[in-house]
């Protein structure tokens, strides 16, 4: 599981929680969970917040896909008064790494190191018998 955290101020807690299919089209069904969960918050988090959030989400549900070698993995979004908290869960037992980004584009390697530049904090834990 990858869990990113930025900051946050809300009137009240929000959530959602979504089991995806490892397809294509995933990204894009968590994008819109996401933009309509953080549509709904008040106050409502500055557009950069939002993007960032948007950005992560896409990446981490993006890298499930490609990289769990599961037919499923699990979307969660946060909101508290603190912070909105990203959980995307995969059946993967390879946690994620840095390494040297691909400039030609064949291999990516951006995907990490920027989520973990965007996040307050990022966290990767294994959860026994709680694969999508």
């Amino acid at each position: 599981m990858h869990t990113a955290t930025a900051q946050r101020t809300a009137a009240s807690p929000s959530a959602v929680r979504e089991t995806l299919e490892c397809r294509p089209e995933a990204a894009a069904h968590a994008r819109h969970l996401t933009s309509t969960l953080l549509e709904g918050l008040r106050p409502a988090p500055g557009q950069g917040a939002a993007d960032a959030v948007m950005l992560v989400v896409s990446e981490l549900v993006t890298n499930a896909v490609r990289h769990s070698g599961g037919r499923f993995c699990s979307l969660r979004v946060s909101a508290d008064p603190d912070a909105i908290t990203i959980a995307v869960g995969d059946a993967s037992r390879v946690p994620p790494r840095r390494r040297a980004p691909d400039v030609r584009g064949e291999t990516g390697g951006f995907g990490w190191q920027m989520i973990s530049g965007m996040a307050t904090a990022t966290t990767v834990s294994e959860e026994p018998g709680a694969r999508p």
